[in-house]
C-alpha cells in the first residue's frame, strides 16, 4: 500500500517480532514494522493496527488497564503535564485562546485554566466530551468539526496522538486550519532514534513498537509530515519523561 504521508509504494521490513498490546507485558507475538523507502517514516502493519471507532469508546483505555472515567484519568495524567509545559518554556500562554487535540479527560486544560483565555479540547471518546462539557470546555469531536475556530486559535497541543491516527499529514493539516496567521502548535510523539535501540536491541523494540500505535517517527520524518500539512518547523525539543506509562 503507499504510504499515506508520501504516497511512495515501496516498504522494507526493520522489525519482526512481538511488540506490546495494551499495557506492558501483554504482547502480539508476531507483528511487522515497515519503514518507507520514500520518507522514511516506519509503519505498523495494517492487519495488527486498531480502527478508528477503537478511540472512541471505552476500549482503548481497558486494553491499556488504565481508569476509564476522568478523575482516575486526571490522576494519572497530572504528573505528566509538567514535561508537556517544558516544551513551550519560556513561551507564555496568558490570555491566548488555545486548543488541546487529544483532549482525553482535559489534564492538560485544567493545568492551564485561568491563564489561557478561552480553551477548545478536541476529543473522539464520547465519555471524555461529556464530562470535559460539564467542567466548562467547548468540546467537538474532530478538529474539523470545530468550523467557528479556524483561524482563531493561538497555540494548540497535539500530545502523544499523531502516531495512532490514520493519516497524519491530513490530521495535521486540520489543526492548522483551527491556527490564527501566528498561531503555533506543539506535536510530540515518543521518538524512533531513541538511544535506547542501541543499548537494548534484545528487548527495548518489543517495548516500543505497540498495536495502538501505527506511526512512528524521528525527527526528520515528523518535520517531513508536518511541512506536508503547510507547517514551518520553529524548534524540535527532545524532553525525557522520567519513569513508565503506558
Amino acid at each position: 500500500a503507499a504510504c499515506e504521508i508520501c504516497g511512495t509504494n515501496n516498504w522494507m521490513s526493520v522489525y519482526q517480532g512481538a511488540i506490546r498490546d495494551g499495557t506492558y507485558g501483554s504482547y502480539r507475538k508476531h507483528s511487522s514494522i515497515g519503514q518507507c523507502k520514500g520518507c522514511g517514516v516506519e509503519r505498523l502493519e495494517e492487519d495488527a493496527c486498531p480502527s478508528k471507532s477503537f478511540y472512541e469508546t471505552e476500549e482503548y483505555r481497558t486494553k491499556l488497564k488504565a481508569g476509564i472515567d476522568t478523575q482516575s484519568y486526571i490522576l494519572e495524567h497530572d504528573h505528566w503535564q509538567f514535561h508537556t509545559l517544558r516544551t513551550i518554556w519560556p513561551s507564555s500562554l496568558r490570555n491566548l485562546k488555545i486548543a488541546d487535540i487529544g483532549a482525553a479527560g482535559g489534564s492538560l486544560l485544567d493545568c492551564l485554566k485561568g491563564i489561557a483565555s478561552k480553551s477548545i479540547a478536541i476529543e473522539p471518546n464520547d465519555l471524555y466530551r461529556k464530562e470535559l462539557k460539564k467542567r466548562g470546555y467547548e468540546v467537538y469531536s474532530y478538529a474539523k468539526d470545530a468550523q467557528n475556530w479556524q483561524a482563531k486559535i493561538d497555540f494548540a497541543f497535539s500530545i502523544q496522538v499523531i502516531e495512532h491516527v490514520n493519516d497524519p499529514v491530513r490530521f495535521l493539516a486540520e489543526i492548522k486550519t483551527l491556527l490564527s496567521p501566528e498561531g503555533k502548535l506543539v506535536v510530540s510523539t515518543p521518538n524512533r532514534n531513541d538511544i535506547l535501540f542501541s543499548l537494548l536491541p534484545g528487548i527495548f523494540p518489543s517495548f516500543f513498537y505497540r498495536t495502538a500505535h501505527r506511526w512512528y517517527f524521528n525527527e526528520t520524518t515528523l518535520g517531513s509530515c508536518a511541512k506536508k500539512a503547510g507547517f514551518k518547523i520553529d524548534e524540535t525539543r527532545f524532553i525525557h519523561r522520567y519513569g513508565m506509562s503506558n
